[in-house]
């Protein structure tokens, strides 16, 4: 079955540029489509949609705040974020409100037909340390650190499991933490798993911002 993606973008030219490319795929289809975030939620309810790529500043609604209602929603589709390097601010925001990650819209287009194929998998969207880097230039706007980092949501995991949680908010993959811990690479996505079913988090994303709010990374990708 085709990847069902929905785009949303004020911008018509890119809509159809993405469009293009995007029905060039084999395990593709465009089904929907919308202006700016108010019509992309109405077009929501009756299109059924895996994974919507997202402009942030667009008419009526911004992009962050339909993010936010759609992922508020029973089993939401995936949403990745489009933005530009000046508009960092708001894809972090974007991640806050449940994206599943952020792309540049200047993209190569392979990059961009892999990460809707592994968000629509269920994997990590971007490299966490593309999010790290994005947290650590915005860091002013979380958390001093010197909150107790021992945050109650954390402390719901085991000591194995929140040595993990370090490594995957210090930009770490899998296979990369595998060999640091000596583990196999899917012991580590067990635990990445029951870290994200413990914390109610949707992906590694989501774990790298609860990582930076609860103070067990500070700016520069260092533990607390």
């Amino acid at each position: 079955m085709a990847i069902r993606v929905m785009l949303v973008d004020d911008q018509v030219l890119l809509r159809t540029g993405f469009r293009m490319v995007l029905a060039a795929q084999p395990d593709m289809e465009v089904v929907a489509e919308a202006g700016d975030g108010a019509e992309a939620i109405e077009v929501l309810r009756s299109a059924a949609v895996d994974v919507v790529l997202m402009d942030v500043r667009m008419p009526r609604l911004d992009g962050v705040e339909a993010t936010r209602r759609i992922c508020a929603q029973t089993d939401p589709p995936k949403v990745l974020i489009l933005t530009t390097f000046d508009l960092d601010e708001y894809a972090f925001s974007g991640l806050k409100a449940g994206a599943s990650g952020f792309m540049l819209k200047d993209v190569p287009p392979g990059e961009l037909l892999s990460a809707i194929r592994s968000v629509h998998s269920g994997d990590a969207v971007v490299a966490p340390s593309t999010t790290r880097r994005l947290l650590d230039r915005f860091s002013p706007m979380l958390p001093s650190g010197k909150k107790e980092p021992q945050h109650k949501r954390v402390e719901k995991l085991t000591e194995r499991e929140r040595e993990v949680m370090l490594l995957v908010a210090q930009g770490l993959s899998n296979g990369e933490i595998a060999g640091r811990l000596v583990l196999s690479e899917a012991t580590v996505k067990t635990h990445v798993g029951r870290i994200l079913t413990k914390l109610g988090l949707r992906d590694r994303v989501q774990v790298v911002v609860l990582a930076y709010e609860t103070g067990l990374v500070r700016a520069g990708g260092q533990a607390g």
